[in-house]
């Protein structure tokens, strides 16, 4: 780490502490050639991640956009706000622990109707029916009786 004060590329750390929050580290630093004090915050870089649409083209990953997905999907079901909150959470850990930074939005969508066929099954269903654009009632009749064998039903 360079000084501020001399510009020399020697430090020395005196003190690290986490933040309370977990998302910075506070190191406290020592010049080796002035020997002023200085303090650095550390903190992990995410990389942005790539939607790649179905007519190919690309866009930054969103988590409110994929965040209020979900949410219309489980309107008025009983489903708590943390729930939600972590189907989101657990699906944007997976893509980031993907090989890839560019991530085909058809994988983004298989994940969120695995995730929310163990949730609630009308959610999932509501979700499943805008994904997969049903055009007619067949459709939504073939993805109801795949659900019913899932579940043994």
């Amino acid at each position: 780490m360079k000084c501020p004060y001399c510009d020399h590329p020697d430090t020395k750390v005196l003190d690290s502490r986490d933040s309370e929050d977990n998302e910075t580290t506070r190191r406290r630093r020592e010049c080796l050639s002035c020997n002023k004090r200085f303090t650095t915050y550390e903190r992990v870089e995410m990389i942005d991640l790539v939607v790649v649409k179905k007519d190919g083209r690309r866009e930054k990953f969103d988590r409110k956009k994929l965040l209020n997905g979900i949410s219309k999907a489980c309107e008025k079901r009983p489903i708590p706000l943390e729930a939600i909150e972590k189907l989101v959470n657990d699906i944007e850990i997976e893509l980031r622990n993907m090989d890839s930074v560019e991530i085909n939005s058809k994988i983004i969508g298989g994940l969120v109707m695995e995730k929310l066929k163990g949730l609630d099954h009308i959610a999932y269903i509501r979700f499943a029916s805008v994904y997969r654009s049903f055009a007619d009632i067949s459709s939504f009749e073939k993805e109801l009786k795949i659900l019913k064998q899932s579940e043994g039903v």
